[in-house]
């Protein structure tokens, strides 16, 4: 599965931004997939997650309210859609695919892609 994260730029806070990923697979639906992001000078950390059927999501507590994630199976595409967003949401931030688990480890996705660059400007 090789997956492609788009939609990064700079953006003023209180802006918005939608992240698409792209997967390149034919059983897409299978998959589990998760949003994770790393800041400069920081691990990596979840953000959100949604199940093969998209009946289960999942987000992180910091940023519950500003984010949502989804996904359409026949598109094999999944997205992050964040809103009001601030300077310290700047990171890269990653895609993810798992076939077996669901959930916020990032032990759990064995294929990730590589990244898109969100910026938040004060």
């Amino acid at each position: 599965v090789q997956l492609q994260a788009s939609g990064g730029g700079l953006v003023q806070a209180g802006g918005f931004l939608r992240l698409s990923c792209a997967a390149s697979t034919l059983t897409f639906s299978s998959y589990n997939m998760g949003w994770f992001r790393q800041a400069p000078g920081n691990e990596r950390e979840f953000v959100a997650c949604i199940s093969w059927s998209g009946g289960s999501t999942e987000y992180v507590d910091s940023l519950k309210g500003r984010i949502t994630i989804s996904r359409d199976n026949r598109k094999n595409m999944v997205y992050l859609r964040m809103i009001n967003l601030r300077p310290e949401d700047t990171a890269v931030y990653y895609c993810a695919a798992s076939d077996t688990y669901y959930g916020g480890r990032d032990s759990y996705y064995q294929y990730w892609g590589r990244g898109t660059l969100v910026t938040v400007s004060s």
